[in-house]
C-alpha cells in the first residue's frame, strides 16, 4: 500500500554578523547546489525541537533565538509523497558563530547580499526571512540577539545598519535607543585608539515590543 503520509521537515535560516556583513549559513552536499539547512522532524517530538536540533547539527550551539516563519508543501518528496516544510530563522550573536556541529564539513557562512545560487525555493525562503528580520527590527529589540552580551553604542548602531542596509543618524539613533529604555550601561569600558567606549547590555526585563516600537522607521 502506498504511503500517503507527508514528509515533514524544518528549514532554518541562520543569521549572524561577521566582517561587517550579515551572513547566512548554507550547506552543500557533493555534486549539489547550496541550500539552507534542512532536517526531518521525525524522530523529534516537536517542530521547535527539530529546528533546534538542526541548529545544533550545523553550529554546535544548543540555544539561540528561533522564530517560525511559515510553512509550504509540494509533491517533491520520496515516492511522490507530499513534502511539508516549516521554515524558521535563527539569530546567532556575532561572537558565537560556528560550524562546529555534525555538518561542519558541509556548511559555510555566506554574505546575505551575495549568496551562491540556491537550490529548490531556498532563495525565496532566504529573502522572506531577511524581510521578516528587517520588519521586526523596527518594532522589537530582536537585533540584540545578533550582538555579544555587552556592546558599545557604535557596535549596536553598526549592527542595525548592516541588517537594514542603510546608514542611521548617529545622534538620532542614540537618543532613541536610550529613551526606549531597553539597554543599560555596564561598569566596563573598552579601550581603543580614541576615547574609551562605555559598554552596554540589553535589559532582560525591558518590554521590547512596547518600548522599542518604531525606533527605526
Amino acid at each position: 500500500m502506498k504511503d500517503t503520509c507527508p514528509v515533514l521537515e524544518v528549514c532554518v535560516v541562520m543569521f549572524t554578523v561577521q566582517d561587517s556583513r550579515l551572513q547566512v549559513l548554507l550547506s552543500q552536499q557533493p555534486q549539489s547546489s547550496w541550500h539552507l539547512p534542512v532536517l526531518a522532524v521525525e524522530p523529534h517530538p516537536s517542530l521547535e525541537s527539530a529546528a533546534l536540533a538542526c541548529l545544533t547539527n550545523c553550529t554546535g550551539l544548543t540555544e539561540a533565538y528561533l522564530e517560525q516563519l511559515y510553512s509550504y508543501s509540494d509533491c517533491s518528496g520520496q515516492a511522490g509523497r507530499r513534502r511539508v516544510m516549516v521554515a524558521y530563522f535563527a539569530l546567532l550573536p556575532s561572537d558565537q558563530p560556528s560550524t562546529g556541529g555534525a555538518c561542519r564539513q558541509e556548511a559555510a557562512w555566506h554574505p546575505v547580499d551575495a549568496p551562491p545560487p540556491l537550490g529548490d525555493n531556498h532563495g525565496e525562503i532566504l529573502k522572506y526571512a531577511l524581510r521578516r528580520l528587517r520588519y521586526k527590527l523596527e518594532y522589537t529589540a530582536v537585533g540584540f540577539e545578533l550582538l555579544p552580551e555587552t556592546f558599545s553604542l557604535s557596535e549596536l548602531q553598526r549592527t542595525y545598519e548592516i541588517i537594514l542596509g542603510e546608514k542611521l543618524d548617529k545622534r538620532n539613533f542614540r537618543r532613541r535607543i536610550l529613551e526606549a529604555g531597553v539597554i543599560e550601561p555596564t561598569n566596563v569600558q573598552r579601550m581603543g585608539e580614541g576615547r574609551p567606549a562605555r559598554l552596554f547590555r540589553y535589559r532582560a526585563d525591558a518590554v521590547a515590543e512596547v518600548k522599542a516600537r518604531r525606533l527605526f522607521p
